[in-house]
């Protein structure tokens, strides 16, 4: 998959993630993050999305020093981990400290529209030091108010759509989910001329 995303026309990030749930990693999950990355810079892609969080949900500074070393000369963009932080502002400074290229968070809520008020806040703390991408409930619905009302230049959308299985008896067998998604073309056509529209707009 790697291999495939990198014959991508635009630049792909891989995001570094050894597992699900929170993220308080340990020796094994950093040496399984590594190893993604070195097969992140074998394949040729632009960057990775990384994260790490210390028992307290702080960021574990730490564990992305070193990720960041050893990522060096890929770009970093800083994940969702950033919306577990107790203080939003100082997490900030430390992910410029780092030299992260942008901030992925939906404003410390649990979607992006739900959390606009926070994310203009780091917009404008941020002072273009850092660029801030929303994430999180972006969709052809909520894309622009989130836009407008943040500041935000770029977003993170899955731009994603339903699509049915077509084989009852695999989803019986616990084999596919009666429902998955994937990410529409069209609908990534449509948010980009959505997001087109709104920087000419500021223009």
């Amino acid at each position: 998959m790697i291999a495939l995303a990198a014959k991508a026309p635009i630049p792909v990030y891989a995001i570094i993630r050894p597992r699900a749930g929170r993220f308080v990693y340990d020796a094994d999950n950093e040496a399984a993050m590594m190893a993604d990355i070195d097969a992140v810079r074998a394949a040729g892609l632009a960057g990775v999305v990384i994260g790490a969080s210390r028992p307290d949900m702080t960021l574990d500074m730490a564990l992305l020093k070193r990720l960041m070393t050893h990522a060096q000369g890929l770009g970093i963009t800083l994940h969702r981990a950033f919306d577990l932080v107790p203080d939003p502002f100082e997490a900030l400074e430390q992910a410029i400290d780092l030299g992260a290229e942008r901030v992925l968070t939906s404003g410390l809520k649990v979607s992006g529209p739900d959390g606009v008020e926070m994310l203009k806040m780091l917009v404008e703390r941020a002072a273009d030091r850092v660029s801030i991408m929303p994430g999180g409930g972006i969709n052809l619905t909520t894309v622009e108010r989130v836009v407008r009302e943040t500041g935000a230049h770029e977003v993170h959308s899955s731009c994603r759509r339903p699509v049915e299985s077509k084989d009852e008896r695999a989803s019986a067998f616990g084999f596919q989910a009666p429902v998955s998604h994937e990410t529409s073309s069209e609908i990534v056509r449509k948010m980009r001329g959505l997001l087109d529209e709104l920087e000419v707009a500021r223009d």
